[in-house]
């Protein structure tokens, strides 16, 4: 129960006396961001902790909640579209989940085995539909477990909203400090890989080759870095969990080694999960927890709009305080290349009958055209064109004009300056910039 409504409010700020584990929920206006302070005692957002006295700025559109364990003052100060305060939140069953993880953490660091599987912390995957607060339950368990002093490796399989970075990607980053409440996660040295679409739908095998290759560089990194073992992984994933989504999951776990699955708020997820993977692996733990009550439902047009957020966010900044690069280059500077699609033999070198199928791995040639307009595209960090699949990206260009005469493109870049490579991926991922 909330112990008020959901209200929107706007102007000076306001007060909120938040008693023990309740949470303030809010929702910043569109337009302006919102200023908020902790005025005495201790509260965090998504698991990091406010600093005491100091306003800090959130920028618009964002949802967040201020949670206190012991009871806090804090001040709001702007535009909300919705701020309400709860007094029932499933935090104390996520801080349980948190301690038995930095105990597993603790146990494989002490483990001076040779086997890896002993010096192994947990490989956590959060799993459950669409808007169940996944994304919010990996930021608090990454940020709990840095405050213990761990450097756990966020893992991000999430090609529609893109918590690393760019949508249409999956991504891991070590995480070494509790996630900013306004910044997100830090991009030091993020791994990134280009699935180019926002629906795993597209290239359901592409999506799992790109999975096993995050997941084959993850595993040599983790041979080389006993910390970085036994601080383990959090795993986000798509909030598609029926049909083909339930298949990718099953995979991702499997590929991943994820030995802890926690399901937020679907009871029938859950029992399918325990039925499968547990006859598959003994040693897989599944969990089922509530989901969070201030997690908003977006329709397909709010998911739309904050993707397109996202990609500006890449260019632009947070706050536009990033200047983006234009730059004009010939139509020969540059290799773009798709993945996926054309059938492998023509139908003549073929069985009388058989149909020619499409190879979802097949690297195919884009001659530069019109359709590449406001195409967002990776650049490789591929030496060679059949190096590109299992190759991460180093970043991304957004094609803002093609002059077809002069066979020139023109790209906005977030720096100056040549490129990595000539080497780059188209997908479906489009942006308008407005």
């Amino acid at each position: 129960m909330s112990s008020a409504a959901a209200v929107a409010a706007a102007g000076p700020a306001r007060q909120f006396n938040l008693a023990t584990e309740s949470e303030l929920r809010v929702e910043v206006g569109q337009e302006s961001p919102l200023r908020v302070r902790l005025v005495s005692g201790t509260a965090e957002i998504f698991g990091t902790e406010l600093p005491p006295e100091n306003w800090i700025s959130i920028p618009p559109r964002h949802k967040f909640a201020i949670f206190t364990w012991h009871g806090a003052t804090v001040e709001l100060e702007g535009t909300t579209e919705v701020e309400y305060v709860a007094d029932e939140t499933p935090m104390v069953s996520y801080v349980n989940v948190h301690a038995i993880l930095d105990a597993r953490r603790s146990r494989a660091k002490a483990s001076q085995s040779a086997e890896l599987d002993s010096s192994q912390g947990p490989r956590v995957i959060v799993v459950g539909p669409t808007d169940s607060g996944k994304s919010s339950l990996c930021r608090m368990l990454l940020s709990w477990a840095c405050k213990q002093g761990w450097k756990p490796t966020f893992v991000d399989l999430d090609i529609g909203q893109g918590s690393i970075t760019m949508p249409g990607c999956i991504a891991a980053t070590p995480i070494e400090l509790p996630i900013d409440a306004v910044e997100g996660i830090p991009l030091e040295m993020p791994i990134v890989y280009f699935y180019g679409h926002t629906t795993p739908s597209v290239s359901a095998e592409l999506y799992k080759v790109l999975v096993k290759e995050l997941a084959q560089t993850l595993e040599r990194q983790f041979t080389g870095n006993a910390e970085s073992r036994a601080a383990g992984m959090v795993i986000n994933t798509m909030g598609w969990v029926e049909g083909l989504g339930y298949e990718l999951l099953l995979h991702a776990i499997d590929t991943l080694n994820a030995n802890v699955v926690l399901v937020l708020g679907q009871e029938r997820l859950c029992s399918m999960l325990k039925d499968v993977v547990q006859k598959r692996r003994s040693n897989v733990d599944i969990v089922k927890l509530h989901r969070s009550g201030g997690v908003v439902s977006r329709n397909l047009k709010l998911r739309q709009k904050a993707r397109s957020f996202r990609i500006r966010e890449y260019f632009y900044g947070l706050v536009n305080d990033l200047s983006p690069h234009s730059n004009i280059v010939n139509f020969s500077d540059l290799s773009i290349f798709r993945i996926g699609g054309g059938p492998q033999a023509p139908r003549s070198a073929l069985p009388i009958g058989a149909e020619p199928l499409a190879d979802p791995t097949r690297l195919v040639s884009v001659n530069v055209n019109r359709d590449l307009l406001h195409s967002v595209l990776a650049v490789s960090y591929a030496k060679e064109p059949e190096q590109i699949i299992s190759s991460n990206v180093a970043g991304f260009i957004y094609v803002t004009d093609i002059d077809i005469q002069r066979k020139k493109i023109t790209y906005l870049a977030p720096c100056s300056g040549e490129l990595p490579s000539n080497f780059l991926i188209a997908g479906t991922l489009t942006w308008l910039e407005t």
